[in-house]
C-alpha cells in the first residue's frame, strides 16, 4: 500500500516558478526548467541546509515565497517503524490509543530557520492507518493568502503565513479499505477549496469557500476508498473537477454535477490527474492486477465513456493503455514523452498523443522501492527511492542512468519532492533537504 500524497491546481507558467503551492506544483506535473537547479547531491554535497522534522508524515513540502510548509503527526507514544517494499502484512485495524499532535510548521527557504511551529490539534486518532501511512500524509495547498491543510481523518485547517488558524472544517473518521487511512490532498480553485473523502462507509465530493470555510455544496459519490488527489482540468471547453476511482472515475462540473464518468481502473486508484497539449492522462496501477490502465481523454465528455480491453479508445478516450500504470507514483510528462516509474524499480516511456511504448522497462539500481512520484528538469528524469537515493535518468527515446544522489541512511524517502526556484526540497522519514547549487 502507498500513501498518496496528494494535491491541487493553481495556474502558473511551468518553467522557473519561484512558488510550488501543492503537490507536484501548480499544474500537478512536478516539472521545472529553472536553470540553476542542481541534478547531483549527497547528504552533504550540495545542501544549503537541512531541518530534522518531529513525528511522521508524507505529505509533500509546498513554497510561497520564502516560507515552506509541511505537516506532521507526533505520536506521544511508541511508533512502529515502517518497512521498506511493497509487501502484505501492513495493516494495522488496532487505532492507537495514545495521545498524537497534528502539526504545521513553517521555514525560511533561504536559511531552512523554523519560522513557527503550530499545533492544530491533539488526542488520540480516530481511525487507523497502514504501517507505511501517516496521519499527515495529505500535501497542503496554498493561495499566497492562506495555507490549507488537510488531514483526512480530522479535518481541514486554514491558516495565516504566520501560523494562525482562520477557519477549520471539522471531517468524521470514516472506516478506509483495510483501514488503510487517508492521504487525498485539497485543491483550489478561484474561491474554492475542494475536498475527496472517499472511504468505505459515506463518500463524498465537497466544495468550501476558502475564506471562511463555508459549504457551498457537497456531492455523495458511490466509490469506496481512494487515495488519488482530484484534478481541476480547464481544458478548451470548460473547467471540470476530475476525480478518479476504483469504481469509476468521474468529472464534475464546480456546481458538484456529474458529467461523464468512465469504469475500467485498477482495484487501488492512488495516481494524481494531469492535463497537457488538450489531453487529460489519468492512471491506476494496482501491483496485484491483470489491468493497470493509463487513459488519455479528449474534452467534452458526456455521459459513460468506458471502453473494453479490445476497443482501447473511442469518441473521447483517445487511447488507453491496459498494462502502462504505476501503482504509487503519479506518471510523469516531459518533453513529448510519459515516463512510468513502477514501484519495483522499472522505467518506460510511451508517446503520449497514442500511448504506443517508445521504450519498455529499464531497471533502475539499487533500492526495495518507489513511492514518490517522478519529477523533471536540464533534461533530466528524477526518480525518488525509498532508501533515500535519486536515480537521475537521461530524458530522450532511449534508456541512460546518468547517476544516482544518496541521501543518509536513516532517510526512508517516500514523500514526492517540491521544486522552487533554484531549490529542490526533499522530505524524508528523518527530515528535509534543501538542495542547492
Amino acid at each position: 500500500m502507498r500513501i498518496v500524497i496528494l494535491s491541487i491546481i493553481l495556474v502558473l507558467p511551468i518553467s522557473g516558478q519561484d512558488h510550488w503551492p501543492s503537490f507536484r506544483g501548480a499544474e500537478s506535473r512536478g516539472v521545472s526548467e529553472n536553470p540553476n537547479l542542481p541534478d547531483r547531491w549527497s547528504a552533504t554535497k550540495n545542501v544549503a541546509w537541512k531541518s530534522d522534522i518531529p513525528g511522521r508524515g508524507w505529505s509533500s513540502p509546498i513554497v510561497w515565497d520564502k516560507k515552506v510548509f509541511l505537516t506532521t503527526v507526533v505520536n506521544q507514544g511508541e511508533s512502529e517503524s515502517p518497512k521498506k517494499g511493497l509487501y502484505f502484512g501492513g495493516n494495522r485495524l488496532k487505532i492507537p490509543e495514545s495521545t498524537h499532535l497534528w502539526k504545521v510548521i513553517c521555514l525560511d527557504l533561504d536559511s531552512g530557520e523554523m519560522l513557527w511551529d503550530k499545533d492544530v490539534h491533539k488526542g488520540k486518532p480516530k481511525s487507523s492507518i497502514h504501517l507505511k501511512n501517516s496521519y499527515a500524509s495529505e500535501t497542503p495547498v496554498t493561495d499566497g493568502e492562506l495555507v490549507y491543510c488537510y488531514f483526512g481523518s480530522l479535518g481541514l485547517y486554514a491558516m495565516d503565513f504566520e501560523g494562525k488558524v482562520v477557519w477549520s472544517h471539522k471531517v468524521t473518521a470514516y472506516p478506509t479499505r483495510y483501514g488503510w487511512g487517508t492521504a487525498s490532498s485539497p485543491i483550489l480553485h478561484k474561491d474554492r477549496v475542494y475536498l475527496v473523502n472517499d472511504n468505505e462507509e459515506k463518500s463524498y465530493l465537497i466544495a468550501l469557500d476558502k475564506k471562511t470555510g463555508e459549504e457551498i455544496w457537497k456531492t455523495s459519490r458511490d466509490e469506496k476508498s481512494n487515495w488519488s488527489n482530484p484534478y481541476i482540468w480547464e481544458n478548451k471547453l470548460r473547467t471540470e473537477i476530475i476525480v478518479p476511482g476504483s469504481g469509476r472515475t468521474r468529472s464534475y462540473d464546480l456546481d458538484g454535477k456529474e458529467l461523464w464518468s468512465f469504469k475500467g481502473m485498477s482495484s487501488i486508484t492512488i495516481a494524481t490527474p494531469y492535463a497537457h497539449d488538450g489531453l487529460l492522462y489519468i492512471s491506476s496501477g494496482y501491483v496485484g492486477d491483470s489491468k493497470r490502465p493509463l487513459y488519455a481523454i479528449r474534452p467534452g465528455a458526456k455521459g459513460d465513456i468506458s471502453v473494453t480491453s479490445k476497443d482501447t479508445s473511442n469518441d473521447f478516450i483517445a487511447w488507453s493503455n491496459w498494462k502502462a500504470a504505476p501503482y504509487n507514483p503519479s506518471t510523469l510528462l516531459y518533453r513529448d514523452q510519459i515516463y512510468v516509474l513502477l514501484d519495483r524499480g522499472y522505467l518506460s516511456t510511451l508517446n503520449p498523443k497514442t500511448g504506443t511504448t517508445i521504450y519498455g522497462k529499464q531497471r533502475l539500481p539499487g533500492s526495495t522501492g518507489f513511492t514518490a512520484s517522478p519529477w523533471a528538469y536540464h533534461g533530466k528524469i528524477f526518480c525518488f527511492n525509498e532508501d533515500g537515493g535519486t536515480n537521475v535518468c537521461e530524458a530522450g527515446k532511449s534508456f541512460k542512468l546518468l547517476h544516482t544522489n544518496q541521501l543518509a541512511e536513516d532517510d526512508m524517502g517516500m514523500a514526492t519532492p517540491a521544486i522552487a526556484g533554484k531549490n529542490l526540497l526533499i522530505r524524508t522519514s528523518a527530515r528535509i533537504y534543501c538542495i542547492r547549487q
